[in-house]
């Protein structure tokens, strides 16, 4: 199996390439056209912040690029924000797959603390993606802003309101946490996504 993940000016994209290579697959990091539509899946991951890292797909033409992929396509984190609409990050519009808005957390009292940073519970889910898991998995957040739940919500957690954890649209899926960083469940979903049917 041909895997690809897209390569842009993001950070944390090595968690990625060896979470696959435990996995048993040898990814291709590009930003070439042909090797990213020739690949059986794209992974989009990595963390930034939203309004340079656009600047740099517009750029090398990534978004058109990524919009026309037909075969299964797994964003995280910032790759899933980037999916979206626009992002109050920076006023930034983004890619577009998700029509909705990434809204900025607002803390109502001390405790709740921006970036949203550790493990939280994954509820409401609803996806070949989560196969083979269990109601209220633990994986892994860091992120300061979120999707808020929508038609494309396929799973959901909680940090000072509910939001989207995981998206799907078409052959599309994201997820706001990190599976490379989410032990045995975070493998579990990145086995799942190979394995989905494209």
């Amino acid at each position: 199996m041909e895997v690809a993940i897209v390569k842009y000016n993001a950070g944390n994209i090595y968690s990625v390439v060896n979470a696959l290579r435990r996995l048993g697959i040898e990814p291709t990091l590009t930003d070439c056209a042909e090797e990213l539509q020739r690949a059986d899946r794209v992974l989009f991951p990595g963390q930034g912040e939203a309004g340079t890292t656009m600047h740099y797909i517009r750029e090398h033409h990534l978004d058109d690029i990524i919009r026309d992929l037909k075969q299964p396509v797994l964003g995280i984190c910032v790759g899933q924000q980037l999916l979206c609409q626009h992002s109050e990050e920076g006023n930034t519009d983004c890619i577009g797959i998700f029509p909705v808005e990434v809204k900025r957390f607002c803390p109502h009292h001390h405790e709740e603390k921006v970036p949203a940073m550790g493990w939280n519970t994954l509820q409401d889910v609803k996806s070949d993606l989560f196969k083979g898991l269990g109601e209220e998995e633990y994986v892994y957040f860091v992120h300061s802003f979120y999707v808020p739940v929508c038609e494309f919500t396929i799973a959901t957690a909680d940090y000072i309101l509910p939001y989207s954890a995981a998206l799907h649209k078409d052959n599309f899926y994201a997820t706001q946490f990190h599976p490379e960083k989410s032990g045995k469940v975070g493998e579990k979903i990145l086995r799942n996504f190979l394995e989905l049917k494209g």
